[in-house]
């Protein structure tokens, strides 16, 4: 018998008690302490069966299941759900992610190798059962980022998730991962929410989809906004990764497109959500000071591990200068990332957005940083219909 098992668990115990078990049995076993890790080696070894906990910090089992299920070489391989629960809800909703059986723990030993066994007759038969609904589709993620503060980032991150809304006629969702420092409410004219601060307190366990769901802001038709909060001790939250990744993990299932303003430079947060998007937009200023700091995002942001083929650069021209600004090429020279696109001064028009409570681009449908932003939301919606490698 040389069938291959994963087993996904953060529980320690869990592991290394049910590695035993089906070693025992003759298997081999390979384990995995996280939901994103437990991913990783489910491409990489591609394995005969996996045993996938439920209740796991970040990434919880429901999530992996959906992601297996959504990658041509996994979403064929049998998954037994292994938690410590046994509510009929729970077992529904791990058989709508797209598991094949379910076990609660502890078990005995002789309970384990009948389900195992039972699940890798059946694929050798090729008769697993298919997820109970649709295989979903993973979102394109889109991190917007900058070096250093007041370059424009929630500008360029708002513009540009109500073109993608408006382009694609699909839902779109635009999420403020700087708690204590939201301007989005206020800068739109929508009522105080706390609604990010309210997730983000809760026990990553406790973060369902729905309960999300209950938190957007509709923007308008077919974008809706997770706006921080304006109170500077929600800053603090910015320490409760796993909150953050547990929310991203969610909203990767809710629309078609997410973008996440994640404020400025590498936080703790950021460095540990950036390789999770598809692509970063880096904003910058036309000015040396602001080059430097932003090449070495980029190098920084390359050490974790972020592909520098999904790394752009926008310009951002806020204001009108007197004092001779870099020009798209001279700043092209500086910084080793494409620049995907630039933004000339329109001061003018940011006010009267400010006054109308709108997004700059939507204010004058027919000015230049409209269609500046309506190019730059048609090529990311051009790269995100290409196919993803694995």
């Amino acid at each position: 018998m040389s069938e291959k098992i994963l087993i996904i668990d953060d529980d320690v115990d869990t592991l290394r008690l049910v590695g035993l078990m089906l070693q025992k049995q003759g298997y081999q076993t390979s384990v995995a302490s996280s939901g994103a890790e437990g991913l990783e080696l489910a491409k990489s070894e591609l394995p005969d069966l996996i045993i996938l906990d439920v209740m796991m910090p970040g990434m919880d089992g429901y999530e992996v299941a959906r992601r297996l299920r959504t990658l041509d070489i996994t979403r064929d391989i049998p998954i037994l759900m292994f938690t410590a629960k046994g509510q009929l809800d729970d077992k529904v909703t791990g058989f709508e992610a797209g598991a094949d059986d379910y076990l609660t723990k502890p078990t005995h030993p002789t309970e384990l190798h009948a389900h195992v066994k039972a699940l890798l007759v059946r694929n050798s038969k090729n008769k697993i059962n298919p997820p109970s609904r649709p295989i979903e589709e993973a979102a394109y993620l889109i991190g917007v980022i900058g070096a250093r503060g007041g370059l424009g980032v929630t500008t360029v991150a708002a513009n540009l998730a109500a073109n993608l809304g408006i382009k694609s006629g699909t839902d779109v969702i635009l999420a403020e991962f700087r708690p204590g420092q939201g301007t989005l409410l206020s800068d739109l004219g929508l009522e105080f929410s706390s609604s990010l601060t309210e997730l983000a307190k809760m026990h990553s366990s406790e973060i369902s989809r729905a309960l999300i769901e209950e938190k957007l802001i509709k923007l308008h038709e077919g974008v809706k906004i997770l706006a921080a909060s304006s109170h500077p001790k929600d800053t603090a939250l910015l320490q409760n990764v796993q909150q953050f990744e547990t929310i991203l993990n969610r909203l990767e299932y809710m629309g078609r497109y997410v973008v996440v303003d994640l404020g400025n430079s590498l936080t703790t947060l950021n460095q540990k959500l950036a390789p999770a998007f598809k692509e970063l937009i880096v904003v910058v200023e036309p000015h040396e000071s602001s080059l430097k700091h932003t090449q070495n995002l980029l190098d920084d942001l390359a050490e974790l591990g972020v592909d520098k083929s999904r790394m752009f650069v926008v310009a951002n021209y806020r204001l009108r200068s007197d004092t001779p600004q870099l020009s798209v090429t001279q700043i092209q020279t500086h910084i080793s990332a494409p620049i995907e696109a630039s933004f000339t001064p329109a001061p003018e028009l940011h006010q009267q957005a400010a006054r109308r409570h709108l997004v700059v681009s939507f204010t004058a449908l027919d000015s230049v940083t409209a269609v500046q932003f309506n190019s730059l939301a048609t090529k990311i919606e051009a790269r995100a219909k290409k196919p993803v490698k694995i």
